[in-house]
């Protein structure tokens, strides 16, 4: 009697129950991993939607102190091509001349270049100062009508309600003549 009472369990006790339970506990999370990794995928953004996600640009044909609107993520960045007498400006600044302190070396990776989203950081206009027509302020930068900001030839605050410089997105070089935004 105690054979058959045995014949069931291993060495080590185990039983062809406690087999079974393992194996269908593996296959219920292979079953789970299955159903849930195409719920996860589909959480991923679409092609359409990585394909705004950088912006290329071609620089070589800006001339100095020519600027150019494109567009990233919906909205508009500004590029300009700035000259010696800006960057020397925008350095000379003191900070504590600025609303919102930054060093212009912190918001360029070439001095030459300015890059930055052009929507004002008080209510979301977008500033005048692109076109060598447009005014450009008090400080030679941009200027937004709707409230009165004044910015620079960085792009920091310098007059009005806005609360800090325009935004700088993340942005490098991949050559001399290509910005990559994002």
């Amino acid at each position: 009697m105690a054979d058959t009472a045995n014949a069931g369990q291993g060495a080590d006790g185990e039983t062809r129950r406690d087999f079974l339970y393992l194996a269908t506990g593996a296959m219920g999370l292979v079953g789970a991993a299955s159903v849930a990794w195409p719920l996860i995928d589909a959480l991923n953004p679409s092609a359409d939607v990585l394909a705004l996600a950088t912006t290329e640009v071609d620089v070589s044909q800006l001339q100095e102190g020519q600027a150019i609107t494109v567009t990233w993520r919906g909205k508009p960045v500004f590029i300009r091509h700035r000259t010696s007498a800006e960057i020397e400006e925008a350095e000379a600044v003191p900070l504590s001349d600025l609303i919102d302190p930054e060093p212009d070396e912190e918001r360029v990776i070439k001095p030459e270049y300015l890059v930055m989203v052009g929507i004002c950081t008080h209510l979301g206009c977008v500033p005048l100062g692109q076109r060598a027509s447009d005014p450009k302020g008090e400080f030679g930068g941009w200027f937004c009508p709707c409230h009165g900001s004044h910015y620079d030839t960085s792009g920091r605050i310098r007059r009005g309600p806005a609360p800090r410089n325009l935004d700088v997105p993340e942005y490098e070089f991949r050559d001399d003549a290509t910005i990559v935004i994002g």
